[in-house]
């Protein structure tokens, strides 16, 4: 293995250290308050969720569909691509290796990691620029958004042709 994929794997493992509490940490609070004549400001709704916290929520609120989704797109295909690229990067003997790659890559364009984030900064943006609503960004999202990053880069910095047969077609 060379340098390059030395440190895709690293970076990788890195990821999947990010993932994580990316997944189980608090990601966003949101605080809902009214202001009333002579009592003041009353807190009417708050709520501080991870990722996993918002799937439950959604799921029990008969909203499974995007449960569904968000559990797919955010949580079970960034733990396969993770787990093939590595598998791909370390068994060179592995005759599926082309296979892989070629699922890892078509995946990695479904997978809305990326797109999740960018919706959870917008929401917080869009919140915190109402007065009675209040947001705030939780450790939970810089994980999140660190995974999104590091394993982007993480793909560029593989050597393709290092890893797979010259004889694999369309690769």
């Amino acid at each position: 293995m060379n340098t390059r994929n030395i440190i895709a794997l690293l970076l990788i493992l890195l990821s999947l250290a990010c993932l994580f509490p990316g997944l189980f940490y608090p990601m966003l609070t949101i605080k809902v308050a009214a202001d009333l004549p002579i009592i003041g400001t009353m807190m009417l709704h708050e709520t501080t969720q991870s990722i996993l916290n918002t799937i439950k929520t959604l799921h029990e609120n008969n909203n499974s569909l995007v449960a569904g989704l968000i559990l797919v797109f955010s949580v079970v295909v960034p733990i396969i691509k993770a787990i093939l690229l590595m598998v791909v990067l370390v068994f060179k003997n592995n005759k599926h290796r082309a296979a892989m790659y070629k699922f890892v890559a078509l995946i990695g364009k479904w997978s809305m990691a990326d797109v999740f984030v960018v919706g959870v900064l917008l929401a917080f943006m869009a919140t915190s620029s109402e007065d009675n609503i209040h947001a705030l960004l939780h450790e939970g999202f810089y994980y999140f958004l660190a995974y999104c990053l590091i394993s982007m880069i993480a793909i560029q910095v593989m050597d393709i042709n290092d890893l797979l047969d010259r004889s694999s077609p369309n690769v």
